[in-house]
């Protein structure tokens, strides 16, 4: 260390007795400046001279008539200068040979190894270099020199980075200093090829006055500037201050940028961009901050410090680190270095703008009552605060991030600059936030009693001055919620959380030990902040007015938070019900993030005791009337809204608070009994008057302003309200908020909007007479937004019932479906309740019950006692089948809700009178059993009232309808040689009221089906008329399912379920006529000829006569089939006449002929043209059931074979 510290020294003193190049005069080479040039001093102009030689000698580029005038006042600049003619003989050598022999010169280095043998350009010395220099003439100068550095750079290439001192008489004799450089110069630039400048540059730092060197051939080569600087820093070490050869590298850079200053910030980028050599970053920075004028604002110094250390280069974050490090593990720092020079700059300007006024009168003048505004007595300066908070930060980035110790000089003077009094403004806030956070990350500041005494002191005055400040300064997010946050943590013993707010607040990430805020932990929580005094003051903080997520920084909802997080309001019997309330209403747009966690901690602090001790400590739950107010004017037209108290964000935050309290207090159902606590559950009717559905609508249009808030709801929505989360209802709201809608609002005139509920009215009492003014006004309303429907909906629901009555126009009915499908989407939940009620069926002298939403969620189908009419009027039926479909979600739901309330009930007398552990879990699973089962029943019977309106009435028997038109009349349709009369039959049945409804009923159906199987197979298990099979096969899509069942209705032991079963697969092998349908069919066939053996007559006689169609269909389906049924309607037969054998003869007609059809039945293809064969007419005075029975064989078989002769 001794010897590096002397060559430091050699270092600084080697080129004090130089003259450098000036600014002024490098600036005037630059631009060639000849009036400049002119006014320089001869010294100063003796260091230029190669160059404006050569400027004057060689032929110009620049042909212009003002260079022409330029060049003669150079020259006659230089016509005084007696060097010159020395310069002018260097440039008369042949050049082009001494390349030539500078090259072979090299080639015979290599060979040699890098010796000093025999030099081809210079011959033998006969004295010392430098009497050779002296007596030598130009040429033979230019090769001493040549020879010289070539000797230098090769070396240079061969040290492997090593550092070294080549000693040379030539560059080292003060009295040939000048003529060297000039040979120097000359040389670079008559062989820049063999001499590239940033090589020559290199090797001047070998050398003793290299640095000056360097500066004159930059100086004779000024566009050469920026290139050697970027050469000599990416050629440098990654720690100059290390090696003697990194401070020779940074000395002779600084000089070059004194030389150059304005692009001393430029060599600085340079330095940070490669990460080499940031001692001179630092001094060049240095260097630019003594020539600053401005004293008040924030020094280049801490500027760059600060972006080094806090900025987002990982690297140049480590590597700047390292420099600190390395600097303080020198023994001992003298004033020149670097890093020492940095440190004491940025003392003296923390001591510069530290207040004047800092005696104990002060730190009394704190301890005493007095105003706000007498308090900063001897504060910092307004114009001083934004420097002292960038000093804060780099002094917290230089210990937290590169691992400074201060000096005790400099603790003193920070703790002095953090315990000042800043004035009452934004920057005043950060100051003091800034210097409370440094205080606690560096808590070693702080080590006798006095600076310990000074920091209580301070803290107190921050604690008093709060809401001064919060006033004055018009920021809501003030350093006094960041102490209450930092009390909250230090009495929980959260200490990783405090150092979490630390770096967050100051921005950088540093590792701080949670040991070391012991002492800062005793401090508040023993003489600052008791826990009661923290809650007490946390209640009495004003809510923040429009809290979002505009406003950043520590606020009273963080504090709250953690309070309510730490049961310190339960603990210490402090309500704090009101001050969220109120926060909640005092919320905009984009949302805070803290706000739903604060509701989801504050309703577990209200279901949750704080201790099984006690059970009672919880917090009250908000008031349904209190809730209530936030939705007061939340639905109407467009004005309202506008007026409304609230906002869309407090409105959507109660809303959340609702459902998350109701699901929170199911799901602790089984906790709150243990500890014989219920806390009250929100009336029902309370959540009838909250508009769920327009507020989650609202909510789906701000998604990127509510954060999370509105993905929340929608899970809160889909388990507490599955009746509001159909799909249909989200696509339905698509195409009414779509494009259209918009078009719809451009369409909208004066009329539409002064249609008033009244005149609705008035057009539906007129429309036994007349549906022209009805018919108007509701096309006017349809291009309404939902939100404008809703005072229309009393009016639009109560007159449904006149609908029913012949004669309204199909129009009508279909506006109003339109209508009611925008008004579902806003009002889903009070248009249901209002639609059922005014559906009823009028009966005279029978008052008409008023059913309320909780009536229709017990018992759904109270929506299918409807009046009758409404079977046959599709616009309606669609409305009802909606409701139908919600209300059967809404029920499931309220069961399991249910369930989960009345879990215990039940559980402590079972348990006693059992008196059996192991059976604890028993009611449980039979009342979830009761409920499944229940509700299977509510569903296969709403499906089975379904299936009933299908069936055509009597009425529309009588003129022709069946059940089961839909299948029959496509194919007619579709394969009518006669398209006149068949097909206006088909059409008239495809265009009926009954076959629309079918339709819509079907898709229902479906959409049960496969939302839960269970429902089909229950369904078909219990039946239903065989006429309708033929519509629900076609009609229903999902209906293919019940393949996988069907095997076990077949072995069920009724025989109407084994017939049903057969039918319904005959249908479903022609509708899908799959593998898995054929392995079934062959099933089936096995089983009815197993039955064949073991059914009695009556009974086979009551199985096969409606199964035996069932047959055709099998091998319509599936032609493989066709031997095996052939061989069990044979044998049918066989047994039928076995029969009756001893009775009469008349059978054997029939076998005979049967026998004659299974061997030659292309005979009988044509046989089924007679209408005698169809259906079993033939010999039909006969009633013996098996007489009957084989006709029917008789004509099944003929149909099969005419069926597969002629292809169908």
């Amino acid at each position: 260390m001794k010897v590096l510290g002397a060559g430091s020294t050699v270092i600084m003193t080697e080129c004090t007795s130089l003259q450098f190049v000036s600014p002024f005069a490098f600036e005037a080479m630059q631009k060639v400046d000849v009036v400049r040039l002119a006014s320089l001093s001869d010294p100063e102009l003796r260091l230029l001279l190669p160059c404006l030689v050569r400027m004057a000698l060689c032929a110009p580029a620049d042909q212009s008539q003002s260079w022409a005038q330029d060049k003669k006042l150079i020259l006659r600049l230089l016509s005084g200068v007696e060097a010159v003619n020395s310069i002018v003989a260097l440039l008369s050598v042949d050049f082009h040979a001494l390349e030539q022999d500078a090259s072979k010169e090299q080639q015979l280095r290599h060979k040699l190894g890098g010796g000093t043998g025999e030099s081809i350009l210079v011959s033998q010395l006969q004295h010392g270099l430098t009497l050779e220099f002296e007596h030598s003439d130009s040429p033979r100068r230019l090769r001493l020199v040549l020879s010289e550095l070539l000797a230098i750079m090769n070396k240079v290439s061969e040290s492997s980075g090593e550092f070294f001192i080549k000693s040379s008489e030539l560059f080292e004799s003060p009295v040939y200093l000048e003529e060297a450089a000039d040979v120097l110069c000359i040389l670079q630039a008559e062989l820049p090829s063999l001499l590239p400048i940033v090589d020559v540059a290199e090797a001047l730092l070998h050398v003793r006055n290299g640095a000056w060197f360097l500066c004159l051939l930059v100086a004779n080569v000024p566009d050469s500037f920026n290139e050697v600087c970027r050469g000599l820093i990416k050629n440098g070490e990654r720690q100059d201050e290390e090696s003697l050869g990194g401070r020779r590298r940074t000395d002779a850079l600084r000089f070059l940028c004194k030389m150059n200053p304005s692009q001393a910030l430029k060599v600085r980028g340079m330095v940070v961009e490669e990460c080499h050599l940031p001692g001179l970053g630092v001094a060049l920075t240095l260097d630019h901050t003594k020539n600053e004028v401005s004293e008040d604002g924030v020094s280049d110094l801490v500027c760059f410090v600060s972006g080094l250390l806090l900025g987002t280069n990982a690297k140049v974050r480590t590597w700047f680190g390292t420099f600190i490090r390395n600097g303080q593990q020198r023994k001992r720092e003298t004033s020149s270095s670097v890093l020492w020079q940095m440190r004491r700059q940025l003392l003296l300007e923390l001591m510069g703008i530290l207040p004047t006024v800092r005696s104990a009168r002060a730190v009394e003048e704190a301890d005493m009552e007095t105003e706000p505004s007498v308090s900063v007595c001897s504060g910092l300066k307004e114009e001083h605060v934004v420097k002292a908070s960038a000093l804060l930060r780099l002094y917290c980035a230089l210990m937290g991030i590169a691992g400074l110790k201060p000096t005790e000089e400099e603790a003193e003077q920070l703790l002095q600059l953090m315990t000042s009094r800043p004035p009452a403004t934004p920057a005043g806030v950060r100051f003091v936030s800034l210097s409370f956070c440094m205080l606690l990350a560096f808590s070693t500041l702080v080590s006798t009693p006095e600076q310990e005494q000074l920091m209580v002191v301070w803290l107190s005055w921050m604690i008093k001055e709060e809401a001064y400040f919060e006033s004055t300064s018009g920021v809501s997010a003030s350093f006094g919620e960041m102490l209450l946050l930092v009390a909250m943590y230090f009495h929980s013993s959260q200490l990783s959380a405090i150092i979490d707010l630390v770096c967050s607040t100051l921005g950088m990430k540093i590792v701080i030990k949670p040991s070391s805020l012991s002492r800062m932990k005793t401090i508040f929580t023993q003489e600052i902040f008791t826990e009661q005094v923290v809650t007490a003051h946390a209640v009495r903080v004003p809510v923040t007015s429009n809290l979002s997520a505009n406003i950043t920084g520590f606020l009273p909802i963080h504090c709250i938070y953690q309070l309510l997080r730490s049961r310190s309001f339960t603990k210490h019997k402090v309500s704090i019900k009101d001050w969220i309330y109120r926060q909640l209403c005092e919320t905009s747009t984009p949302l805070h993030p803290q706000l739903l966690p604060l509701i989801d901690v504050y309703i577990n602090s209200v279901l949750t005791p704080a201790s099984k001790s006690n059970p009672e400590a919880t917090n009250q739950p908000v008031t349904e009337q209190e809730i209530l107010n936030i939705f007061q004017g939340v639905t109407g037209s467009d004005n309202v809204r506008l007026n409304q108290r609230f906002s869309i964000t407090a409105q959507l935050l109660v809303l959340y608070y609702v459902l998350s309290y109701e699901e929170a207090l199911l799901a602790n159902t089984k906790t709150l009994a243990a500890m014989q606590r219920k806390p009250k559950s929100y009336s029902s009717s309370l959540m009838d008057q909250i508009p769920i559905k327009f507020l989650i609508r609202q909510a789906q249009g701000l998604q990127q302003e509510l954060g999370g808030l509105h993905s929340a709801l929608l899970r809160l929505l889909a388990t507490n309200y599955p009746h509001l989360c159909i799909v249909d209802d989200w696509i339905c709201e698509e195409e009414i908020t779509g494009t259209d809608a918009l078009l719809r609002r451009m369409l909208l005139t004066n009329n539409a909007k002064n249609h008033s509920p009244e005149q609705l009215q008035e057009a539906f009492s007129a429309v036994p007479v007349s549906h022209t003014q009805v018919m108007q006004i509701l096309e006017h309303l349809t291009l309404l937004s939902a939100s404008e429907l809703i005072p229309y909906a009393e009016v639009l629901t109560s007159n449904m019932n006149q609908l029913l009555n012949s004669g309204v126009p199909r129009r009508i009915l279909q506006t109003v479906n339109k209508l009611w499908m925008v008004l579902n989407t806003v009002m889903p939940r009070r248009l249901w309740v209002m639609t059922v009620n005014a559906l009823q069926p009028s009966i005279k002298f029978v008052r008409q019950q008023k059913y309320t939403q909780n009536d229709l969620m017990i018992d759904p189908l109270i929506v299918l006692r409807c009046d009758q009419r409404v079977h046959r009027c599709p616009p309606l039926m669609d409305i009802t089948l909606h409701m139908l479909n919600g209300y059967l979600l809404a029920s499931k739901a309220y069961l399991s809700a249910h369930l989960k309330e009345t879990a215990e009930q039940d559980r402590p007398s079972q348990n006693n009178s059992l008196g059996l552990i192991g059976q604890t879990d028993g009611p449980e699973v039979t009342r979830e059993e009761l409920k499944n089962a229940l509700l299977a029943a509510q569903d296969s019977a709403a499906v089975q009232i379904l299936l009933e309106i299908c069936l055509p009435t009597e009425e529309e028997k009588a003129k022709g309808t069946n059940a089961d038109s839909l299948p029959r009349n496509v194919q007619s349709v579709i394969t009518t040689s006669t398209p006149n009369k068949g097909t206006e039959e088909g059409e008239d049945n495809l265009l009926c009221n009954l076959r629309e409804v079918q339709c819509l009923i079907c898709c229902l159906l479906h959409q049960m089906y496969i939302a839960d199987p269970n429902i089909a197979k229950l369904v078909h298990f219990q039946g239903y008329p065989c006429e309708l099979l033929p519509l629900t096969v076609a009609g229903i899509p999902s209906m293919h399912i019940c393949l996988d069942f069907i095997p076990e209705l077949i072995a069920q032991p009724e025989l109407e379920k084994q017939i049903f079963a057969i039918q319904l697969l005959s249908h479903l092998c022609i509708q899908y006529a799959l593998p898995k349908s054929l392995s079934v069919a062959r099933l089936a066939v096995n089983v009815m000829g197993t039955l064949l053996t073991v059914l009695t007559q009556a009974k086979r006689y009551a199985f096969f006569m409606p199964t035996l169609p069932s047959l055709v269909s099998f091998c319509r389906a599936f032609p493989p089939l066709y031997e095996d049924i052939m061989s069990l309607l044979i044998q049918i037969g066989q047994v039928c006449a076995s029969d009756v054998a001893t009775q009469t003869r008349d059978i054997d007609p029939i076998i005979t002929r049967l026998q004659q059809i299974k061997e030659k039945p292309s005979r009988w293809s044509g046989v089924c043209k007679d209408p005698s064969y169809k259906n079993g007419s033939r010999d039909i005075g006969s009633m013996d059931p098996d007489v009957q029975l084989c006709h029917c064989i008789e004509s099944t078989i003929i149909e099969i074979i005419n069926m597969s002769v002629s292809g169908i």
